[in-house]
């Protein structure tokens, strides 16, 4: 079980009580937590700064869930002509949007392979550098 402090602890503590006396036990871990279709569900990394506009950044974990209902300008990740993106994507326009700075929407065309591989449900901010996920990731 995970132990779970009862306080909601914000970014610019000045100080508060001890809530150690006071943990609970949470019913679920993580996986039952950020994981709603465990079959349909994979973790990927994302990598470089277009999505920081919806506060996914580098080396962030990306839950995605191929069994999600899809609505327009979902985060996904997608085959893009044999690259693995993610993007936001304006389903009613066929255009993938990169909310970071300097980047610019891409039409989707004819001669484009695209196929979405699922919706990212969550992310995970990655604070520090974990060795065993970079040589999962080669």
């Amino acid at each position: 079980m995970l132990q779970i402090i009862p306080v909601a602890a914000q970014a610019g503590i000045s100080g508060f009580e001890s809530p150690a006396a006071e943990y609970k036990q949470l019913a679920l871990d993580l996986d039952e937590l950020l994981i709603e279709h465990p079959n349909a569900t994979f973790i990927g990394q994302a990598k470089g700064d277009s999505m920081t506009g919806v506060g996914i950044f580098d080396g962030d974990l990306l839950i995605v869930d191929r069994a999600a209902a899809a609505t327009s300008l979902d985060v996904i990740v997608a085959n893009l002509n044999g690259s693995f993106v993610c993007k936001l994507y304006d389903r009613n326009s066929q255009v993938l949007l990169s909310p970071g700075l300097d980047h610019q929407p891409y039409a989707l065309g004819e001669g484009d392979i695209f196929e979405i591989e699922g919706i990212v449900v969550r992310s995970v901010r990655m604070h520090r550098y974990v060795r065993w996920l970079s040589q999962c990731m080669r």
